[in-house]
């Protein structure tokens, strides 16, 4: 019976203790419980779990190549076939040769796919913003980290052993730590000076005197529960939100978390209704500016200034949300 008690190893050989994993199951089965994930009829609809996913990729990814949907949702080739070709007997997907390479072949919407998918998309907005709704902002925030280190830990790219880079919301000391380190790292890096530390001595006082926890917020990038980098949305207008204050520490830099910070901004501001997002930067701020291109933003403009240092180009990025 003491085979029973462990039946995995940690990266360092240990096992794995057996209640720690009925601890994840359980969490599992409360969270498909409570989001009704098991249900006949996924969100009071004819479809499955399974074929409202393959609505939420196709509505929000357009025209797929079905093995890149089929990447994207994580299941098996024959499975995604057969979900595709019930979708297709009833009119709400159409499938044809790829027009970049015949071998392979393309998945889109019908216009019924399309109020189909929009329908359920809906809904389960409706259904998460139920769960969400008696939790207060400080609740949420707290939600929202706990689950933020769950995709950092759970991640099926993460090497075994490898420290888990955890993004969370901000906390106690950590609105001077941002202060601290952009003052310090640029300095160090760029050589900009005090001007430089009392802008950002302005937007951290700025956001801690009267932001809107509903439409503006920051995270703290850790690595080894160290605080490694730090990242703004604020409301630039009704329909804009401005990501600010992006930081990563040297050390920490190549482990993606430059992107996952930019996504994590951007997903927020797209959950809280803003339409647009905008940036302002320097040219000479390579690292940032090549994760802000592949993350959709577009150089819009541009200026020759020195009030940092000279021979500075400031830019101003955007892209729709």
């Amino acid at each position: 019976m003491d085979s029973l008690e462990t039946t995995a190893s940690a990266p360092d050989g240990a096992a794995v203790p057996a209640a720690d994993i009925a601890r994840l199951r359980a969490f599992n089965r409360f969270l498909t419980a409570r989001v009704g994930a098991l249900d006949p009829g996924h969100l009071d609809s004819p479809w499955s779990l399974t074929e409202v996913r393959a609505f939420h990729e196709l509505l929000h990814r357009g025209r797929s190549e079905t093995s890149d949907l089929r990447r994207a949702m994580d299941i098996d080739a024959g499975q995604l076939s057969r979900v595709l070709a019930r979708l297709e007997s009833a009119g709400l997907v159409v499938r044809a040769p790829s027009p970049a390479d015949g071998r392979k072949n393309t998945v889109e919407l019908t216009p019924a796919g399309a109020r189909a998918a929009a329908l359920m998309d809906a809904r389960a907005d409706a259904k998460i913003g139920g769960l969400l709704a008696p939790l207060t902002p400080g609740e949420r925030a707290r939600l929202t980290g706990a689950l933020a280190a769950v995709r950092e830990l759970l991640a099926p790219d993460r090497p075994a052993g490898a420290p888990a880079p955890v993004l969370r919301p901000l906390g106690p000391g950590d609105l001077g730590w941002v202060l601290d380190r952009h003052g310090a790292l640029y300095a160090q890096e760029y050589g900009w000076g005090a001007d430089y530390e009392a802008l950002v001595a302005k937007i951290v006082a700025d956001f801690a005197a009267g932001h809107d926890p509903e439409r503006e917020r920051g995270w703290i990038a850790e690595l080894d529960g160290e605080r490694v980098g730090s990242v703004f949305c604020t409301r630039a207008d009704e329909e804009t939100a401005q990501l600010r204050l992006l930081l990563l520490e040297p050390a920490a830099r190549g482990h993606g978390l430059g992107r996952r910070l930019v996504e994590e901004c951007m997903d927020f501001a797209r959950a809280a209704g803003y339409r647009r997002m905008k940036l302002w930067t320097q040219s000479c701020l390579t690292a940032a500016r090549s994760i802000y291109s592949r993350a959709g933003f577009t150089l819009r403009e541009s200026r020759p200034h020195r009030d940092f240092g000279d021979g500075l180009v400031a830019e101003v990025w955007d892209r729709e949300l």
